[in-house]
């Protein structure tokens, strides 16, 4: 028994393991635990390991990839064609075996322990923001219900927060409600500082990580975006072009072609939903200052502000950093903005 291609259908304790030999026929079913499917990464010689891109999946890549296999992990999405019906755990990892061999297959690249360290970091500090405004829009809630009406911004809801209960004692509020907003206020307080701390570990690692130090040089590109880049991408070798980065990100409009007919509507918002989200974010700040300049990069971002809508700008700026990001990932180089954009 030559097994030339191994499906694996991931489970938290058990897992499904289908063989296709050279000619894709199935030569092995099992069902094994994490453990055993370790000590198998071991004995069998050097083939294809298709997996999908799920929790725990990049841990085992690295294991089987140690003792020589060709990994290849895919998205879920991209598997599910292939998987007949009656699904069931030996259905999926059949389909899984499948998908890794089709030529046109996209995979996902195996990340590092150091890039997953990046991802979660990152991951808890969203949920942490998350928890702030939510934080905050109780708190205006609070107020609005009280006759008090806030003002925009965060900045301004604090000082606005700092006036009523440190200079007035709270006045208009109830005992209870006094209570309630001042652990509030500590809780918000806590949460900017767990952030800060992040933000810090952040700037740190793209000191010391050269990849994240050229993305730096790009504008709208600070330590959160170029973090998040390098941990999701590392050097962007998964993809061919820039505009497979932009596409990947969801940052390109969708497509709905029929009868020779194209229509695209808005973007696909495919992908990395916070890698995106920190893109448009970077690009809204840098948009007005970038379009100032007298260069190839101020001039394009000049003239779309002129002829389309700001929002649309700012994707499209993003989509445009985003190409420039993959640049300066595959060419090792910093950026330039006299020539790169040009190249992008």
């Amino acid at each position: 028994m030559v097994i030339s291609v191994l499906g694996v259908d991931l489970g938290k304790n058990v897992c499904s393991v289908v063989g296709l030999d050279a000619s894709g026929a199935v030569v092995m079913r099992r069902k094994t635990r994490r453990e055993t499917l370790i000590a198998l990464a071991e004995k069998l010689p050097p083939c294809i390991v298709g997996m999908e891109a799920c929790c725990g999946a990049h841990h085992l890549g690295r294991v089987f990839a140690a003792h020589g296999h060709d990994v290849r992990l895919m998205s879920p999405e991209y598997v599910r064609p292939y998987i007949k019906a009656q699904k069931n755990d030996d259905r999926d990892a059949e389909g899984i075996a499948e998908a890794a061999t089709r030529p046109t297959m996209r995979f996902v690249e195996l990340k590092s322990q150091d890039q997953l360290d990046m991802q979660t970091l990152h991951r808890s500090r969203d949920r942490l923001v998350g928890e702030r405004t939510a934080l905050i829009n109780q708190l205006r809630a609070i107020l609005l219900e009280r006759g008090m009406v806030a003002p925009q911004g965060k900045r301004k809801l604090e000082q606005f927060l700092s006036v009523l209960m440190d200079e007035q004692g709270g006045a208009g509020l109830s005992p209870r409600m006094i209570v309630l907003v001042a652990d509030a206020r500590a809780q918000w307080a806590e949460l900017d500082r767990r952030i800060s701390a992040f933000d810090a570990e952040f700037v740190r690692w793209v000191k010391e990580n050269e990849e994240a130090r050229r993305l730096t040089t790009i504008p709208g590109v600070g330590a959160i975006v170029a973090s998040a880049l390098v941990a999701a991408v590392g050097q962007a070798e998964s993809f061919e072009r820039g505009r497979d980065l932009a596409a990947w990100l969801g940052l390109v409009p969708r497509q709905f072609t029929t009868g020779g007919k194209p229509k695209l509507p808005g973007i696909s918002k495919r992908g990395n939903k916070y890698l995106r989200k920190q893109l448009i974010h970077g690009a809204r700040a840098a948009l007005p200052y970038v379009a100032e300049r007298d260069t190839p990069l101020g001039r394009w971002a000049k003239a779309l502000m002129s002829r389309a809508h700001h929002n649309v700008a700012v994707v499209a700026f993003a989509n445009k950093l985003a190409r420039i990001a993959w640049a300066v990932l595959r060419r090792g180089e910093r950026f330039a903005a006299t020539g790169m954009p040009g190249a992008a």
